[in-house]
C-alpha cells in the first residue's frame, strides 16, 4: 500500500508539473502569437503606406511627363516657351509648302519707280534737290533718284495779342513759355504704342535725330501719351459703338504684371476695329465692368472661357485652341479618336471656305447633317477608347475633354451654321501680341493709371492700323483737334446674325 501510494503521488506531481509547463507554453505562445500579430500588422500598414507613396509618385510622374511634354503645338503655351529647337518658319503649325521664297505670282510689288518720283515731285509731295556728278559740260546725264529723311528743329514763336479790353486770351496748353508741339509729340506716341520703345530709349531716340537740340525727359513721354489717351476719348466712343454693331467679336486675355503682381488686358476684336480693356481679374465680376462685354448683344468667339458664357447672345469655341489638346490627346494615350476629330473639324473648316468663294453664305442641310453625325460618332469612338487608356490622369483627362466636345458641341461648330462666326479665336491672339511685346520690353505696369492710359492708346492706334490710315498723321491730327477720327455707326444698324 505505501508503495502505490508513493507512486501515485508521484504520478500527481508528474501531472502537476506538466501541466505547469503546459500553462508556461501557451503563455509563451499567446504572447508570441500576440507580437507576431502586432508585426503583421505594422508590416501592412507600412506596405499599405509604401504602396499608396508609389501610386503617388506614379501619378507625380505621369504628371510632370504630361507637363515637359507640353508646347506652344499641343497646349496654350506661347511658343516662346518652346524649348525645343525648330527651323525658321515652323512655328504656330506652319508647314513648308512647295512654293519659292519671296513674292508670289500675282503679288502687287511696292517698289518706287522713277515715274512715281517724278509725278510726287511734280507735284509737291516730296521736296527736289539735284547732285551733279561728273562733268556737266557735256549736258548729258542719267537719272538716279535717292529717297532720304531729313530732321529739322523748328520753334514756332507764337504772339498773342490783347483784345479790345486789352485781355490777353492764352490757351492753358501754353502755361510755360516753351512747350512741344504736335511734331513730336506724335513721334513719341506712335514710338511708344506701334514701336513698342521704352521711354527712355524714345528720349535718346529723339535726341539723336534732333542732334541734341530737343531733349525729353522720361516725364514728359509719359505726359504726353497722358495727353494723348485723354484726347482719344471721342475715337473710343466710336470704337465702343462700331463694336457695339458688329453681330460677331472675338476676345481673349493675357496675363501682365502691375507692382509685381499678375493682371490681364483684354481685347474686343472685328476685322476693322479693336478695344484693349485693363482687368484686374477673370472673374465673372471684372467681366461685368470690362469694355464693351456687358452691352454686347451678338456672337463671341473665345478660347472656352465658361465665365463669358453669361453675356451676350451666342459663343463659338476656338477650333485652333481645342485643336491643341486634341493633339496632345493622341501623343499621350495613342487613341485614334482625337486625330480624327481634329481633321473633322478642318475638313468642315475647308468646305467652308471653298464654299465662301463660291458665293455662298450657308451649307446644305444635307452637308450640315452629316457633319453632325460625323461629329457623334467620333464621341462615341471615344468613349470606347477611353475605356481602355492607361494612366489614371491620362484617362480622366481625355475623358474631361470628351465630355467638353459633347457639351460645347453646338460651340463648336457654329462656325458651320453660321459663316460670319470664324473657326478659330486668333484675330484675338495677333492683337495681344503688342501687350506681350510690351511686358518684355518694360517688365510690367506700376498703376493700373498706366494700364488704363496704354489700353486707350493702343486701341486708338490699332484701330487706325486695321482701317488703313496713316497712324503718325492720324496721331497728330487728335493731338491738334481733339476729334474721333472714325466714323460712329448708328445703333439701329445693329446686326445680331
Amino acid at each position: 500500500m505505501g508503495r502505490q501510494s508513493d507512486y501515485g503521488h508521484g504520478i500527481l506531481k508528474d501531472l502537476h508539473e506538466l501541466m505547469h509547463r503546459v500553462d508556461h507554453l501557451e503563455r509563451t505562445l499567446r504572447r508570441e502569437r500576440l507580437e507576431h500579430k502586432e508585426e503583421v500588422e505594422r508590416l501592412q500598414a507600412r506596405i499599405a503606406a509604401l504602396e499608396e507613396e508609389n501610386r503617388l509618385l506614379r501619378a507625380d510622374n505621369e504628371r510632370m511627363k504630361r507637363i515637359l511634354s507640353n508646347d506652344s503645338s499641343n497646349s496654350s503655351l506661347p511658343p516662346s516657351s518652346d524649348q525645343k529647337t525648330k527651323a525658321a518658319n515652323t512655328y504656330n503649325h506652319r508647314t513648308k509648302s512647295d512654293k519659292t521664297v519671296g513674292g508670289q505670282p500675282g503679288h502687287k510689288g511696292k517698289t518706287l519707280t522713277k515715274g512715281e518720283v517724278r509725278r510726287k515731285i511734280e507735284q509737291g509731295e516730296i521736296e527736289h534737290k539735284v547732285k551733279n556728278i561728273g562733268d556737266t559740260s557735256t549736258g548729258k546725264y542719267v537719272s538716279k533718284y535717292e529717297l532720304d529723311i531729313e530732321f529739322r528743329v523748328v520753334a514756332t514763336e507764337l504772339r498773342f495779342y490783347p483784345d479790345a479790353k486789352g485781355q490777353f486770351h492764352i490757351p492753358p496748353q501754353y502755361h510755360s513759355d516753351v512747350v512741344y508741339g504736335p511734331g513730336i509729340k506724335s513721334l513719341v506716341v506712335d514710338l511708344y504704342s506701334e514701336g513698342v520703345v521704352s521711354n527712355d530709349r524714345i528720349c535718346e531716340l529723339v535726341r539723336s535725330i534732333t542732334h541734341g537740340k530737343v531733349g525729353l525727359s522720361e516725364g514728359s513721354v509719359y505726359r504726353f501719351c497722358q495727353d494723348f489717351a485723354k484726347k482719344s476719348e471721342p475715337c473710343l466712343e466710336d470704337i465702343d459703338a462700331e463694336l457695339l454693331n458688329e453681330s460677331v467679336l472675338t476676345t481673349d486675355a493675357t496675363h501682365v504684371t502691375k507692382d509685381g503682381k499678375q493682371v490681364y488686358i483684354r481685347n474686343q476684336s472685328s476685322k476693322s476695329a479693336v478695344l484693349y480693356s485693363p482687368m484686374e481679374k477673370k472673374n465673372i465680376e471684372t467681366l461685368k465692368e470690362t469694355g464693351i462685354i456687358p452691352d454686347y448683344v451678338g456672337t463671341w468667339v473665345h478660347d472656352h472661357e465658361t465665365a463669358l458664357y453669361r453675356f451676350g447672345c451666342g459663343h463659338g469655341e476656338c477650333n485652333v485652341h481645342l485643336g491643341r489638346y486634341l493633339k496632345k490627346n493622341t501623343e499621350e494615350t495613342g487613341n485614334s479618336w482625337s486625330e480624327r476629330m481634329a481633321k473633322h473639324l478642318w475638313s468642315v473648316e475647308e468646305a467652308k471656305q471653298a464654299r465662301m468663294a463660291e458665293g455662298y453664305d450657308s451649307f446644305s442641310a444635307e452637308y450640315l447633317e452629316s457633319v453632325e453625325k460625323g461629329y457623334r460618332e467620333i464621341l462615341a469612338q471615344g468613349r470606347e477608347e477611353n475605356k481602355q487608356t492607361k494612366g489614371n490622369i491620362a484617362r480622366q483627362e481625355e475623358k474631361a475633354l470628351l465630355n467638353r466636345l459633347e457639351t460645347y458641341r453646338e460651340n463648336h461648330l457654329l462656325f458651320a451654321y453660321n459663316f460670319s462666326v470664324p473657326y478659330s479665336n486668333n484675330q484675338s491672339e495677333r492683337d495681344l501680341r503688342k501687350c506681350k511685346n510690351r511686358q518684355k520690353m518694360a517688365g510690367g505696369f506700376r498703376k493700373m493709371s498706366g494700364m488704363e492710359m496704354y489700353c486707350k492708346i493702343l486701341s486708338v492706334v490699332e484701330t487706325m492700323k486695321r482701317k488703313g490710315m496713316n497712324i503718325f498723321n492720324g496721331i497728330r491730327e487728335i493731338f491738334q483737334t481733339g476729334r474721333s477720327l472714325f466714323n460712329r455707326p448708328s445703333l439701329n444698324a445693329l446686326n445680331l446674325g
